[in-house]
């Protein structure tokens, strides 16, 4: 028995003695900041995409205007809040409000005069759904029971904040659309993209929408794959 001790005890020692130094180990940690992250938009990109955001002089509606830097981190944020990681679904969300918001100028109904009340934020959504977006926060809770049924007010009220103001097209996005919406919208195509228009959003796709579209995806450098279903079309839902 001491013998085979022996004899394993020299072969441990001379292999050790004869083996190189162990290679560490490499460990590659997932990229949190890829492309599937919050982190694409900048003041640039903004600009490329809505081009008539860089000022807010001479603004026709006073008090409502944003600049591309002023809105990038408000609409950064509502990406986090919302957990909308999808580049196209952001590209999407950021052409939509550029699209409606007349390149950030506006965060009222203002056409045609004297607009409809209530309907705002930076998708331009309706009453009924601001009411929806208000009851959401946890925040407003207190604040939005006084002014409940008042859209003119629920609306100022979600104004008082650009947090709010900026975080309704994704709120709308994660609590209105389908998942077969949202699967389509993510594979970045312009089917996809025109399910989401028509079947969540509930309005036509027009020339001029298409181009803040292609802008975003663009700027973002979404990469298109074939949906997997064509979505069913709808009325338009602001």
């Amino acid at each position: 028995m001491r013998s085979w001790i022996s004899i394993l005890t020299f072969l441990s020692t001379s292999l050790l003695a004869t083996a190189g130094p162990v290679p560490a180990l490499s460990i590659r940690c997932s990229n949190t900041t890829s492309t599937n992250t919050t982190t694409g938009l900048t003041t640039q990109r903004l600009l490329t995409i809505s081009p008539n955001s860089a000022s807010c002089d001479n603004a026709p509606a006073p008090g409502e205007c944003s600049t591309a830097a002023q809105a990038v981190p408000f609409i950064t944020k509502s990406f986090v809040t919302y957990n909308v990681t999808s580049l196209a679904e952001q590209a999407a969300l950021i052409s939509l409000m550029a699209f409606e918001s007349g390149d950030f100028k506006y965060n009222r109904n203002h056409f045609p005069p004297p607009g409809r009340p209530g309907q705002g934020t930076r998708n331009m959504q309706s009453p009924t759904y601001n009411q929806q977006y208000a009851a959401s926060i946890p925040a407003l809770a207190s604040q939005y029971r006084s002014v409940s049924g008042n859209v003119s007010a629920v609306l100022d009220l979600l104004l008082s904040d650009e947090t709010y103001d900026f975080g309704s097209a994704a709120w709308f996005l994660t609590s209105q659309c389908t998942p077969a919406v949202r699967a389509a919208l993510q594979s970045g195509s312009e089917a996809g993209w025109e399910g989401y228009i028509t079947s969540c959003v509930g309005t036509t796709v027009t020339d001029d929408r298409k181009a803040y579209w292609t802008r975003a995806v663009q700027a973002l450098g979404v990469k298109s794959q074939a949906p997997t279903k064509k979505m069913k079309m709808k009325t338009r839902k602001w």
